[in-house]
């Protein structure tokens, strides 16, 4: 009896071992992440935010492990590393679904729309363009807790560069009292129907309705305008295409129009463009444009040659880029002005 016991006996032992050391480290875990957030007050304080705001929220925040998770899986890849075809991207986001529920939301608001492009020169397409690639045009906004994400991002260090700012951002949105119920988003802080950083938002939100709030979860109006005024602040040049679909000979000398400096940033993306030539110098190279309105002669673009020679090319204007500063992806550009194409036939 004795001997058959005693390994039970052990089993238990162990387990309960096990339980009190992983019970300890959680412990300290959560000791170590309340005294960073404690270690965040003089910041905080320095952006007006309150103390009793910190202490309002402080004893609700745990750690949450799926967003750290979410974040370490990032896909990598170097800014040579092989990058796939555009075209099946484009089907999936520029799909006839898309198109269609982009025309109505268009439909719905030209009013507002036209009086937004008309203040800030942001064609009325692509504002409802980047409304329908962020959130669908509002049918999914995401649902994680914005202040409890940031936290624990911020606290786990990894890229608390990024992180630590939006964390405060969106105690500051806390403070200026937007309600806890709406700061939900992605996993990495991406809110309401545009899909704003919290940082974003305090800086560039728009009241769009005149009710003197900024209100980007349940507003169409403010969501469309805080898009215009982002594009704005962007460096949109009114009256300018984003750019158009091109046929390139076969014969262009490619090494030729090859860009001559390294991009300061999202090498990955800028590294496929050409360098900037004039639209008449595209033009004496056999550009010819395969829809849309050719640009006016002295519109600067850049070649961009996303499934590589022989299929559709794009010549890309400065507005591209202000796309690509909203997401710095040519398929998320090339897609959003695409969409804006199609919204508006």
């Amino acid at each position: 009896m004795r001997s058959s016991i005693m390994p039970l006996l052990l089993g238990l032992t162990t387990l309960m071992v096990v339980s009190l050391t992983a019970g300890g480290v959680m412990a300290q875990e959560d000791v170590a992440f309340r005294a960073y957030l404690e270690s965040l007050r003089p910041k905080a304080r320095a952006l007006g935010i309150r103390d009793t705001t910190l202490d309002s929220v402080y004893p609700t925040l745990t750690l949450n492990p799926r967003v750290v998770q979410l974040d370490q899986n990032q896909p990598g890849g170097g800014a040579y590393a092989p990058i796939p075809n555009f075209e099946p991207y484009r089907r999936q986001h520029v799909d006839m679904a898309r198109i269609s529920r982009g025309r109505a939301v268009y439909s719905a608001n030209r009013a507002r729309l036209a009086r937004i492009e008309a203040e800030t020169g942001v064609p009325e397409e692509v504002m409802v363009a980047i409304y329908g690639h962020e959130t669908n045009y509002g049918s999914y906004t995401g649902d994680f807790d914005l202040i409890r994400s940031l936290a624990t991002l911020s606290y786990e260090g990894r890229r608390r560069i990024l992180f630590e700012p939006e964390l405060l951002a969106t105690l500051k949105m806390l403070d200026n009292g937007v309600p806890r119920s709406r700061l939900v988003g992605s996993w990495a802080g991406a809110t309401g129907y545009p899909q704003f950083l919290p940082s974003v938002y305090l800086r560039l939100g728009k009241d769009g309705d005149g009710d003197g709030r900024v209100d980007i979860w349940n507003s169409e109006a403010d969501a469309l305008a805080s898009i215009a005024n982002y594009f704005v602040h962007a460096g949109w040049r009114r009256g300018q295409p984003w750019g158009i679909a091109v046929s390139a000979p076969a014969s262009l000398d490619r090494a030729g129009i090859a860009a001559r400096t390294r991009p300061a940033r999202c090498e990955r993306v800028f590294n496929r463009h050409s360098r900037w030539l004039s639209m008449a110098e595209w033009r004496r190279m056999g550009i010819v444009p395969t829809g849309g309105n050719w640009p006016t002669d002295r519109v600067m673009a850049t070649l961009l040659e996303p499934d590589g020679p022989g299929k559709t090319a794009y010549l890309l204007t400065s507005n591209y880029r202000a796309i690509l500063d909203y997401n710095c992806s040519n398929f998320y550009a090339l897609s959003v002005g695409l969409l804006a194409d199609a919204v508006k036939q």
